[in-house]
């Protein structure tokens, strides 16, 4: 069965976006998602607890999981959505929200936050944009809080 109104003069197509369509399966066919199942909310917080002095809290309930460094959030494990995390400057947050790598962090719409849901983008690179957001809240500390930890 054709998805929206067919014509009987476009061959049994579908008008999309201007054009009449007539291979219409992608249409009504859901994309498969990539998943990397080594990056999901329980390998994230592995991750993140290995980083020194990273210390796990939970101000807004059950979930999200926050990670905090000398107080500072550095990252936020939802369970269903993915992983919220600071980019190094908020140049390298547009271009990835831009890239279609990641989304604008919901609750955090400024200073470079991002959203990463599971399995959009690579194990290693997901891992590198972590240590970088711990790394960034860390130098932003003053240089007594980040020699106490």
């Amino acid at each position: 069965m054709l998805a929206g109104n067919a014509d009987a003069n476009t061959n049994g197509g579908v008008l999309f976006h201007g054009h009449f369509v007539t291979d219409t399966w992608h249409l009504v066919t859901p994309r498969q998602r990539r998943h990397n199942p080594q990056m999901d909310h329980s390998a994230a917080n592995t991750l993140c607890a290995s980083f020194a002095s990273a210390k796990l809290d939970h101000p807004f309930g059950d979930l999200p999981d926050v990670w905090k460094i000398g107080g500072k959030m550095f990252a936020l494990v939802n369970c269903a959505k993915g992983l919220s995390l600071k980019c190094a400057d908020a140049g390298t947050a547009e271009m990835l929200i831009e890239m279609g790598r990641a989304k604008k962090a919901p609750y955090l719409p400024r200073g470079g936050w991002i959203l990463i849901e599971w399995g959009t983008m690579d194990v290693d690179e997901t891992a590198e944009r972590l240590k970088t957001s711990c790394d960034t809240l860390r130098s932003s500390l003053t240089k007594k809080l980040q020699a106490e930890l």
